[in-house]
């Protein structure tokens, strides 16, 4: 089994390696602030880091940057080098123990998640000399994504002058989750990942099976029917028993045995939503005994399921409950409020609530525009800079939309519960810019107060249209969409008619509501008229609870229990909605 023509390409593809650094180990770890991240570099024979620098290529992004000279490396002959940030110092002295001494470079290149892609190239001439992930490809769900975990190189192998999936060992997504001496653990990441500077250019000769996809751990996304399992054998010939080959495998799927298998050629696996998976795969002799010592490989999956939600405000309410990761089916038809080509996101609001789709991958392909409806949204829901975002995974029809009139609100109902109104369309009546008479600028946060209540963050958004032009002075009705950022509110215009928008355009957000919220068991909603005001008040579910006439412009709400609701208000034909807080 062990073939002495493996020395003699060893020796070949060795003599093509020599004076060249290898990428050997890459860590995203999961203390706090995702730290510490750590690129491990073989200097195989001596080599000169001042020839090379190295790059990275985040996200969705298609283009490789963020180049970090290596001059400061120096030259180092047959020894390991690493590259970290400068905020996992105290994480590298407790998960890195060994590399209290080492030749540590501190640069922001190394800022990656465990969906980064990075290489080392030439200086002059962009060469490159090795590189870890696909590029161009965002690692999330791929085999090599190294979220929360680490990926080592296989003995023998690199530098490939690009990524060799095959060329790595995998500890697979979320790996490290909850471990390591930063929390509580009795391992270091370093013991736990096998060692650091322990690769070796010298190959092993013995037999190893390992299975590249799908990833340990890994989690399908919902309506998944199948997966592609890819496996690498080395050292060892997979062939039929009358071939004069090593062997086969044998192998499992959550115990059932499949048909032997005579090939290392990918096979196609049947999955359905919310169940889990269990592969287990071993080499076997001619004579189906497993060879000695044993060989196997075991990977771990799932398929996740999606939640059927009525309406936003549902989705937002079980997502509170059971935090970040769930996957959202939505039951209703959320209206387009504003479109980004940035992240190609969009804001969506329906008669309970508004979010913000994060779109990096392209994964709705339709195109909407303000005032479309959206049917058939599913995705992800996660969280940045608070908030609360819902990533797709799949596309998405245009139906028709309703009107979206802006909620009246203060600045001090935003300061106080800016999350009550989150990605949805607002006005602040009577507000004003601190800085009017300037000019808008992109990435610049201006001041804004009204009458009685206070001061906020408008921020506008880079792309509108009133960039460059002059802020307005005295009052105005300000409509915009909220959102967070550094635990406070912010509220941005969408174009150039939001801020100058006239009075009489919203005649009937002029209702006002008080006390919102009321724990007197009433509200008052009084408006400029004295026609009959109808008020219809839904849960967070979209249950209708309360369903009355206005006498004397109060509204009896003393049945309701503790939590918040949306009120349609209705007058001479026309209806606007506003969120109603019981306490």
């Amino acid at each position: 089994m062990k073939k002495i023509y493996f020395l003699l390409l060893a020796l070949i593809g060795f003599s093509s390696f020599a004076q060249s650094p290898i990428i050997t180990s890459i860590v995203d770890g999961d203390c706090s602030g995702g730290n510490p991240k750590l690129l491990e570099i073989y200097a195989n024979g001596a080599v000169d880091f001042s020839l090379y620098s190295l790059e990275n290529q985040t996200n969705a992004n298609t283009t490789w940057g963020n180049s970090q000279d290596l001059s400061s490396l120096g030259t180092v002959v047959d020894d390991f080098v690493y590259v970290t940030t400068s905020g996992s110092a105290d994480a590298i002295i407790s998960e890195f123990p060994s590399l209290a001494s080492a030749n540590i470079l501190i640069s922001n290149t190394m800022n990656l998640n465990g969906d980064d892609r990075i290489r080392i190239v030439l200086t002059s001439d962009s060469t490159v000399i090795d590189q870890y992930g696909v590029s161009d490809v965002d690692g999330s769900g791929e085999s090599w994504e190294y979220a929360d975990s680490y990926a080592t190189r296989v003995n023998g192998t690199g530098p490939d002058g690009g990524f060799i999936e095959a060329n790595w060992n995998y500890g697979g997504a979320g790996t490290l989750d909850g471990l390591g001496i930063c929390q509580g653990g009795s391992d270091a990441f370093e013991t736990l990942m096998g060692g650091i500077g322990v690769y070796t250019t010298t190959g092993s000769t013995e037999p190893t099976l390992n299975i590249l996809t799908p990833g340990e751990g890994a989690t399908l996304i919902p309506g998944t029917t199948s997966v592609n399992l890819s496996i690498n054998v080395q050292n060892f010939n997979v062939g039929p028993t009358t071939g004069g080959f090593d062997g086969h495998i044998h192998w499992t799927i959550n115990g059932n045995a499949q048909s032997m298998k005579y090939d290392t050629n990918d096979e196609s696996i049947s999955v359905a939503d919310g169940q889990s998976y269990t592969i287990f795969m071993q080499l076997v002799d001619n004579a189906h005994a497993p060879i000695s010592p044993a060989v196997n490989a075991t990977v771990n999956f799932s398929v996740a399921s999606a939640t059927v939600v009525a309406d936003l405000a549902a989705l937002r309410a079980d997502y509170v409950a059971n935090g970040a990761g769930a996957y959202y089916q939505l039951s209703s038809t959320p209206t387009v409020t504003y479109t980004r080509s940035n992240r190609n996101q969009k804001y969506i609001q329906d008669v309970t609530a508004g979010i913000l789709i994060d779109d990096a991958a392209g994964n709705i392909s339709t195109t909407f525009a303000i005032g479309d409806g959206m049917s058939g949204l599913m995705g992800q829901a996660s969280e940045f800079n608070g908030v609360l975002q819902l990533i797709p995974i799949t596309d998405a029809s245009v139906t028709t939309g309703t009107t979206v009139t802006p909620q009246v609100v203060t600045i001090t109902d935003l300061l106080t519960g800016w999350e009550t109104y989150e990605s949805e369309l607002v006005q602040i009546n009577n507000t004003s810019f601190t800085d009017a008479g300037g000019t808008f600028a992109t990435s610049t946060n201006y001041d804004i107060t009204d009458p009685s209540t206070g001061t906020m963050v408008f921020r506008p958004f880079n792309e509108a249209d009133y960039i460059g032009e002059t802020i307005p002075s005295g009052t105005l009705p300000l409509v915009g969409l909220i959102a967070e950022f550094g635990g406070a509110p912010q509220i941005s215009a969408r174009s150039l008619n939001d801020l100058t928008l006239s009075t009489s355009a919203y005649e009937l957000t002029d209702f006002n509501v008080y006390p919102n919220p009321t724990s007197t068991g009433y509200v008052n909603i009084t408006s400029k008229t004295n026609d009959i005001i109808n008020v219809a008040v839904f849960d967070i579910l979209g249950k209708q609870v309360l369903n009355n006439t206005v006498n004397n412009n109060r509204l009896d709400v003393s049945t309701l229990t503790t939590g918040v609701y949306i009120m349609k208000i209705s007058q001479n034909g026309q209806v606007i909605t506003k969120k109603l807080v019981v306490k």
